[in-house]
């Protein structure tokens, strides 16, 4: 396979998806954002306008937070490819070796590099160099795009769930009842999923984020969000 192909494989792969810890933050975000708005539905008033206007705010709010999102993980993107170019152009470049070792390690996982002999680094780097025909891939492609939207998406649309119920039930003690268990069932859910995925106990990881939900939510709405 030649440099090119290396590469854009390396640059397709690392901006394909999210792993399960960013997709929990995401989710979480855009959780806290909705529950900022209807946890003050009892506080601000009964009335359906009242509660409609809360739920297009939310709606508005998770939207307008999502595009952010979003393309900031583009920018973050294009910073970590020119980075990632940059780093193999000075190991092309340098003929100190303790430099090239400093320059390997220092982008591998700590774990990684500090079971790696000198010798193995050498040897990276030395594969590293013989590589030709490698562009100067900083730009946005499909996968950084498809990767973004899937943020904006995951933002967005975690406030369905919760909204549903003051849609189909009049009843808002009730409806107000329904989506806060909805939220907190997601929360658990993602909590769970992230602590399997982390090697934690996954009931416990579920409840962490559970709490830790309730207490941003808390938080920010003490703050006036």
């Amino acid at each position: 396979m030649s440099g090119k192909n290396i590469w854009q494989k390396i640059q397709s792969e690392a901006g394909s998806a999210l792993d399960p810890i960013s997709r929990i933050s995401e989710v979480l975000f855009g959780l806290i954002m909705v529950l900022s708005f209807t946890g003050s539905i009892s506080v601000v008033s009964d009335g359906k306008a009242e509660i409609k206007d809360l739920l297009w705010a939310a709606l508005g709010c998770n939207l307008a937070w999502g595009i952010i999102d979003g393309v900031f993980y583009l920018m973050t993107r294009l910073f970590e490819k020119g980075h990632g170019y940059s780093v193999f152009m000075k190991l092309k470049s340098t003929t100190d070796k303790a430099e090239a070792r400093k320059l390997i390690t220092d982008e591998l996982p700590p774990v990684i590099s500090a079971i790696l002999k000198p010798e193995e680094v050498d040897q990276l780097q030395e594969r590293l160099v013989k590589l030709e025909d490698v562009p100067k891939s900083a730009l946005i492609n499909w996968s950084d795009l498809r990767t973004a939207f899937m943020i904006f998406l995951l933002v967005f649309t975690c406030t369905f769930p919760v909204a549903l119920p003051f849609i189909f039930i009049n009843n808002t003690a009730l409806a107000l009842r329904l989506s806060n268990g909805i939220a907190l069932l997601i929360l658990f859910i993602g909590g769970f999923s992230v602590g399997k995925y982390a090697g934690f106990r996954p009931a416990v990881s579920g409840i962490g984020i559970l709490l830790l939900g309730i207490i941003l939510v808390a938080l920010t709405m003490a703050l006036g969000g």
